[in-house]
């Protein structure tokens, strides 16, 4: 009934559908299975994409071929630049989008490429042989043989959903949860744990009322993700801003005893960073309100995403809480929300390439490694996507470094330090901000797309040569062109900066503090009409090229300083017991992660410098 494919992908979420189609551009024969056809790419929680750290790895994820950022942009509802204020290293985009469109955009997009086959069917189980993943077991009993398996299982491994003392088999509201995997997994030496995760109560738009929040419109020129010719965004639609008080605390505390956190019925770990409104309630009880934000999740539809009251709590409780909102006097719920545990692998049983070291070409990727966030589990896939090709066609791996993107620092973090709570990204996370920005992420990151020979990547070369060029030609004419104290020193006295008193080249004028493009082609016509032939994005990233040229290149010489490291290679069986001079805290991850080099070994949690440099010198650096 079936071939044998290159690649089988379980599961069709954001993982595994970035896994699928990326394997697929490469030129791999994909099988996607999942367990319902309807819910491809589903956005389970929040109806958006992108924000801090998040939006980079979309635009990253774009700059490598992927597909995420092209169906944002076309289903977007709103767009906002976070942290403007900032300097351009935190500018983060973030996009408000119709669920049920994107949802629909990325099953599309999927069918159309002509290298992926699709199954409706439960996965229970990988074929292994002598170590090596052939394929897979399904529920009903088919064997699909494969050249490579990768895991994108989400929240669906032996998940089960709690609403106050309720609680059930799924691993999304009404969607049933994936057993026996597991289990084999565990037989074959895996570790696992527990994690969870939940999400808001849905409520009816027609019975807010508006009047009375906060308005939290997009921007006034909406940019897009994807470095390609996207749609502009029309007609946005704004979100909107409540908070709870006092009143509304004491309500959610009369459910705590029902409340499977504190009863101790949850076992898993939840995220910290985005924790259940009982959970801040509990943690921050010297706050006497915490800010909600009203997400449409549509254009078509009056469904609300209440983001910010995440809750297990009992649904009356959740019911009557709601209802003691500013705003929300009369709402009605659609569903009310829930938290949900299932199980992940810890990373460190991973390669960069995210193979796992157990089993040789199977992959795993998205919330089975601990992670949460469509955008941390979307360029998790994608990479599992390329690396599962390269093996079976016996081609290096692909492995992003922690300078060359978000996406590197995520798998990095991930396969040395490991996580015992659900993983998302920050900026703080990265040190070389500067470089990792979302302006130049086509810049950094499209010309090794082109290298793998990723589908698409000749045509996106073209626009990073354009981008690159503008960049040239505008530097060009700042070093070459002087001002005179009359043309400029009336813009200086505005934004009270010193007055010239000579003639001074426009690209020293441009490192002053607050000076930009915009400020200066209102008072200098000729460079106002040399940048009207260029692409506003070209000229963004030429103007933070420039301006931060001096930071930039501190940062790549400090990159280029730890990269030396990477080329120290380790030997995959070398013996750490000879070496008494290492910690035993240092020797036990050196032994349980097996580093691929020195550098790798200087990130891993509890190695020492004291433990590096007694590697470096048993080595004779």
């Amino acid at each position: 009934m079936f071939p044998e494919y290159d690649v089988i992908v379980v599961g069709a979420g954001h993982a595994g559908s970035e896994a699928a189609s990326s394997a697929a551009n490469m030129g791999s024969k994909v099988l996607l299975i999942t367990m319902n056809m309807q819910n491809i790419a589903q956005m389970s929680c929040n109806p958006a994409m992108g924000g801090v750290a998040k939006g980079q790895i979309i635009r990253e994820i774009d700059a490598l071929g992927g597909y995420s950022g092209i169906i944002t942009d076309h289903t977007m509802i709103q767009f906002r630049m976070l942290n403007l204020s900032k300097g351009p290293a935190m500018w983060s985009p973030r996009a408000q989008s119709d669920r049920h469109e994107f949802s629909n955009l990325w099953r599309k997009t999927l069918e159309l490429q002509e290298n992926i086959d699709f199954w409706q069917d439960m996965v229970t189980g990988i074929i292994v042989k002598n170590g090596v993943a052939k394929g897979v077991y399904t529920q009903l009993g088919v064997q699909i043989k494969s050249k490579s398996v990768i895991l994108t299982n989400g929240t669906f491994l032996n998940g089960i959903i709690h609403i106050g003392e309720k609680q059930f088999g799924g691993g999304r509201i009404q969607e049933r949860a994936a057993k026996g995997l597991t289990e084999q997994l565990v037989e074959l030496g895996f570790e696992a744990g527990r994690m969870k995760t939940g999400t808001p109560p849905r409520i009816d738009g027609r019975t807010i009322n508006y009047k009375v929040l906060e308005e939290q419109p997009g921007d006034k020129n909406p940019k897009r993700f994807s470095f390609t010719n996207t749609p502009e965004l029309e007609k946005q639609i704004s979100c909107h801003i409540t908070y709870t008080d006092t009143k509304v605390h004491d309500i959610l505390k009369t459910g705590f005893l029902k409340s499977p956190m504190f009863t101790g019925r949850i076992q898993g770990v939840g995220p910290r960073y985005c924790p259940s409104i009982e959970d801040k309630i509990e943690r921050f009880s010297s706050k006497d309100s915490h800010q909600l934000f009203i997400e449409p999740e549509g254009r078509n539809t009056y469904e609300v995403y209440l983001n910010g009251f995440s809750s297990s709590l009992p649904e009356d409780v959740q019911y009557k809480a709601v209802r003691n909102l500013k705003g929300f006097e009369n709402a009605k719920m659609f569903r009310p929300g829930y938290a949900i545990e299932y199980d992940y692998f810890p990373p460190t049983q991973l390669t960069h390439t995210l193979e796992t070291k157990r089993v040789k070409n199977l992959f795993f990727a998205g919330q089975i490694n601990g992670t949460t966030g469509y955008e941390e589990a979307a360029g998790q896939g994608l990479i599992a996507g390329i690396n599962a090709h390269l093996k079976i066609n016996k081609r290096d791996s692909f492995v992003l470094k922690r300078d060359e993107a978000y996406i590197g620092v995520l798998i990095d973090d991930l396969i040395n330090k490991g996580t015992d709570e659900p993983y998302r990204m920050f900026t703080s996370r990265a040190e070389y901000r500067i470089l990792l920005r979302q302006d130049n992420a086509d810049i950094r990151l499209t010309p090794l797309a082109h290298a793998l020979g990723v589908k698409g990547a000749e045509e996106r070369m073209i626009k990073v040569n354009e981008k690159l060029n503008t960049e040239q030609e505008i530097r060009t004419y700042l070093n070459q062109t002087s001002v005179t104290p009359a043309e400029i020193n009336k813009l200086f006295e505005s934004i009270s900066s010193s007055p010239l008193t000579q003639k001074v080249k426009l690209n020293k004028i441009l490192l002053r503090p607050h000076i930009n493009f915009n400020k200066l082609r209102r008072a200098l016509p000729d460079l106002d009409m040399l940048l009207n032939d260029y692409n506003e994005d070209y000229i963004e990233y030429s103007e933070i090229s420039i301006k931060y040229e001096g930071y930039i290149k501190k940062e790549k010489e400090m990159a280029n300083k730890m990269n030396r490291l990477e080329e120290i290679k380790i030997h995959p069986d070398f013996d750490y017991h000879k070496l008494q001079s290492l910690s035993y805290e240092g020797r036990e991850k050196l032994i349980k992660i097996k580093p691929d080099t020195i550098g790798q070994a200087s990130r891993i949690s509890g190695v020492s410098p004291s433990d590096i440099s007694v590697l470096l010198i048993f080595m004779g650096r």
